[in-house]
């Protein structure tokens, strides 16, 4: 048995955070359904054709869920969604501003006739205030909640590589309602989750944020290093790989002096004495490292730090990734079925070892409409009436 094994989630979604929250919902065994614009669906259907002809991002945070196509603004689609709410325990929504409350989806319109209903809206801003109904995307929030200001190059700012903003807030939106399905198992009522973007990533900023209190200065740019700590980065080797490693107090300067750099007189050296001379003396020292370094390739490098137990690690890239012998000897890849066919899927991290996660398939569009419809009470002749109708 799974935790969520008999609980539904109804979801209008599309793009990263609302679909992550709701696939792992899916992965604790919650019933994900999944409501699609007919025809298109999600647009993140279309963002790329880069998983053997299907979308990375879709695929990556779509699994185990039933899509069902409505058109919501349909007049037909009322008694549907009114239908589907009747057995549902969540409601998730990030549509644009605004868009849930005109459909009648808000938790005030809902609260009533279904009080024990927990409703999660994820949005940019939140639900009120000034920018409540300004448009939000993964990369205006990494710039509006400072992230790019300390991020990148001291010359230029760099966005991060993956959906940062989407993910954090998919992640709160996840353990909020996790956290409301055990407070309703002991008050029996619902409730409304309101999730911002900016305040996700807000939150994860609050290292540089009270590093920079008070109109202190904030963290430098500092590309791949450590904007604060030194020697912490990545450092080219002899044979043109790079290798990252990272110090964190003077025990490991020392030993890293002696074993890794073989030069014991540097631990020593007035100009590095402490974290604050090093990082200000940071070119100096980077030049003695990577000339050390030059001489070796990345696994010598490597072997040194491994013997001076210094933190370290490979740049790998994104095949390096699908092989990672660590992922493999944890057997940490399952194939999941997609439209496309078998394809990899990494195991949730961290679930016990009490239960087997949820690692269904990739709905194709539409895939599921007519067994819902059916299951909620719509006979043959009413689901054809609906497709004609285009509402479905």
């Amino acid at each position: 048995m799974r935790p969520l094994d008999g609980i539904t989630v109804v979801t209008l979604e599309h793009a990263i955070a609302a679909p992550f929250c709701t696939r792992q919902l899916a992965d604790l065994g919650a019933r994900v359904i999944k409501i699609e614009r007919p025809g298109v669906g999600d647009f993140a259907r279309a963002y790329d054709e880069r998983a053997r002809g299907l979308a990375s991002h879709f695929v990556w945070t779509n699994r185990s869920k039933e899509s069902l196509t409505l058109d919501v603004k349909h007049a037909e689609a009322d008694p549907i969604l009114e239908k589907l709410l009747e057995s549902a325990d969540v409601l998730v929504q990030n549509l644009a501003p605004g868009a849930a409350a005109r459909l009648g989806l808000s938790y005030e319109a809902l609260r009533e006739k279904f009080p024990r209903l927990i409703v999660c809206d994820i949005s940019g801003y939140g639900a009120d205030g000034p920018y409540r109904d300004k448009k939000a995307y993964d990369l205006l929030i990494q710039s509006e909640s400072g992230f790019l200001s300390i991020t990148g190059s001291p010359d230029e700012p760099a966005k991060a590589g993956c959906s940062i903003a989407d993910i954090s807030a998919g992640m709160y939106a996840y353990s909020n309602i996790l956290a409301a399905l055990i407070q309703r198992g002991k008050t029996g009522k619902g409730c409304n989750i309101d999730v911002s973007m900016l305040e996700s990533m807000v939150e994860w900023m609050s290292y540089p944020l009270y590093y920079a209190i008070d109109g202190a200065s904030p963290p430098p740019r500092a590309g791949a290093a450590h904007a604060t700590i030194y020697p912490y980065g990545p450092f080219p080797a002899g044979d043109g790989k790079i290798v990252m490693l990272g110090l964190q107090n003077e025990r490991e300067w020392g030993l890293f002096c002696s074993k890794v750099l073989q030069q014991p007189a540097l631990a020593t050296d007035v100009r590095f004495a402490s974290n604050s001379a090093r990082t200000n003396a940071r070119v100096e020292l980077r030049a003695i490292i990577v000339d050390v370094f030059a001489a070796l390739n990345a696994e010598q490098v490597i072997a040194r730090l491994e013997d001076a137990q210094i933190a370290n690690a490979h740049m790998n890239t994104m095949h390096d990734l699908w092989e990672h012998p660590q992922l493999a000897a944890r057997q940490r890849w399952v194939d999941i079925d997609t439209p496309a066919g078998a394809m990899p899927a990494l195991l949730p991290p961290g679930v016990p070892d009490t239960y087997t996660p949820r690692m269904d398939a990739v709905p194709a569009l539409g895939q599921h409409t007519d067994a819902i419809l059916a299951e909620i009470g719509y006979d043959a002749t009413a689901i054809a009436a609906l497709h004609a109708q285009h509402a479905v």
